[in-house]
């Protein structure tokens, strides 16, 4: 079996900065490191973490890859055997990125996120972030327990990103950035159905689950977030599955981890705890039907339904069930 749980690390740079890159780099090192007792899969670090309030052209500010940050991360992923994810801005290919270095657990480089949207450095919009080269491309990354993606501080203002990250399979969307982003994230988090996960250099660090769920952010003298994740859940909405979570919490008490967004939401998220129990199993054992599935469904059915035409009946794992109430 695959194994899909994960436990995740963020750090919040808590708007600590100082003039030298070398000495942004040991404060978030420092951090970097009790993180990394926790014994994580992988750390997220925040967006350019060297650089927030170093003077300079950025030509002074980028580093290669491999480089001194990039170089002092992959020793620590290599001795903790621990992916880490190293926002820095880099100079590759003749030209300066805002990048997001996906290092792996042997220290070596997984992929490279260079930030598709840097916000504007002047005010006619013709130089961004002092020179950075917008991304072309927003890449999934397969990591052994799973499908992660990272989008950077002002990619929250651009929709299809996330889009293209969630239609690639992510399950977790990392999001390093100098600001909080506040409900946004959540707002991703929940139409997309992903973990979002950020790491910032202002205040708030937050782990925000598939329905939208803030479970856990930093503050004032919390910098660091640790959570263990499985990145094989399913997000249901309550039509024909009201009876679900209490089946699953009488049958997988302490095994299955259940957590509701009722009232105006009406979402669950089913996430299972014991590495032996899947998705998959718990769906063909109990019958419940995914959000994805569900709509998937009425989309099956609404174009023949235009057409003034009777759509061919669906089987669906639900069966009879009642649709608003449980039963």
């Amino acid at each position: 079996m695959t194994n899909t749980r994960a436990r995740i690390a963020t750090i919040c740079q808590g708007g600590v900065y100082f003039p030298t890159i070398a000495q942004n780099r040991a404060a978030v090192l420092q951090r970097l490191e009790m993180a990394l007792k926790y014994q994580p899969d992988l750390v997220c670090l925040p967006e350019t973490f060297t650089t927030p309030s170093v003077p300079g052209e950025l030509s002074s500010l980028v580093e290669s890859v491999p480089g001194p940050t990039v170089d002092a991360v992959s020793s620590l992923a290599r001795q903790h055997h621990c992916s880490i994810i190293c926002p820095i801005f880099t100079q590759r290919e003749g030209a300066y990125w805002n990048s997001a270095v996906v290092i792996g657990r042997d220290g070596g480089l997984v992929g490279i996120y260079d930030k598709m949207h840097p916000v504007t450095s002047s005010s006619d919009y013709t130089r961004m972030e002092n020179g950075v080269t917008p991304g072309s491309a927003a890449p999934v990354f397969d990591l052994d327990f799973g499908r992660i993606g990272v989008q950077i501080c002002f990619d929250i203002q651009f929709p299809e990103g996330w889009a293209a990250l969630a239609q690639g399979g992510a399950r977790i969307i990392f999001w390093p950035s100098a600001y909080n982003g506040g409900f946004p994230l959540q707002a991703y988090a929940w139409l997309h159905h992903t973990y979002v996960i950020s790491a910032v250099n202002s205040s708030k660090s937050r782990i925000i689950d598939p329905c939208g769920s803030i479970l856990a952010e930093t503050d004032a003298l919390l910098n660091v977030l640790v959570r263990d994740i499985n990145l094989d859940y399913a997000v249901c909405h309550y039509d024909f599955n009201y009876n679900i979570p209490e089946r699953i919490q009488a049958a997988y008490a302490g095994r299955v981890e259940v957590r509701t967004r009722g009232g105006d939401a009406s979402h669950f998220v089913v996430e299972p705890v014991d590495p032996s129990l899947t998705i998959a199993q718990l769906q063909r054992e109990i019958g419940f039907v995914t959000t994805q599935e569900y709509v998937h469904h009425h989309q099956a059915a609404y174009p023949i339904l235009r057409a003034g035409l009777t759509p061919p009946a669906q089987v669906a794992a639900h069966g009879e069930r009642p649709m608003y109430q449980k039963g």
